[in-house]
């Protein structure tokens, strides 16, 4: 089931804005990354990897946070859905904006509300929002587990 990708991150939200009638371009990069020790260099890296493809400058502020929500969303798959396999992480961009998704197999979704939320969420909401992103959660396309999406305004 992993290979049919589990989510969709531009199904929710508004839809991207064409330009003069020209569809505007999305990048989408998916990465399998097994649940194990290595499970947050491997997911981090793997983002990296297509930084320059992403309009993403290497080593800035908003590199960081991307990486730090990264590393949060796969401590929390390795925390509370630690028998799942393997996870995607997926880094969408497009109209401006970058989308950052981790799906695993537990259907549970996490409750969002800022009364209900750990440190680790509490943290990728606040950098989200510093980008004029948000949060979400959902069920995986496939019905087999779910997806947390971090939605990024990328700067100019």
């Amino acid at each position: 089931m992993m290979g049919e990708h589990r989510f969709l991150p531009w199904r929710k939200g508004k839809p991207a804005a064409a330009v003069e009638h020209v569809a505007p371009q999305v990048q989408r990069h998916i990465t399998s990354v097994p649940v194990g020790p290595q499970a947050v260099a491997r997911a981090r890296e793997a983002v990296t990897e297509h930084f320059p493809a992403a309009g993403v400058v290497p080593d800035s502020a908003f590199a960081d946070a991307v990486l730090l929500v990264v590393g949060e969303l796969v401590a929390n798959v390795l925390r509370h859905a630690a028998h799942t396999p393997a996870m995607e992480v997926g880094l969408t961009v497009g109209a401006g904006h970058l989308v950052i998704g981790v799906a695993d197999a537990d259907p549970r979704l996490p409750d969002l509300t800022p009364e209900s939320i750990g440190s680790g969420l509490r943290t990728v909401t606040e950098l989200a929002a510093e980008y004029d992103g948000d949060v979400s959660a959902e069920p995986a396309v496939d019905h087999h587990g779910k997806v947390v999406l971090v939605r990024f305004r990328i700067p100019s």
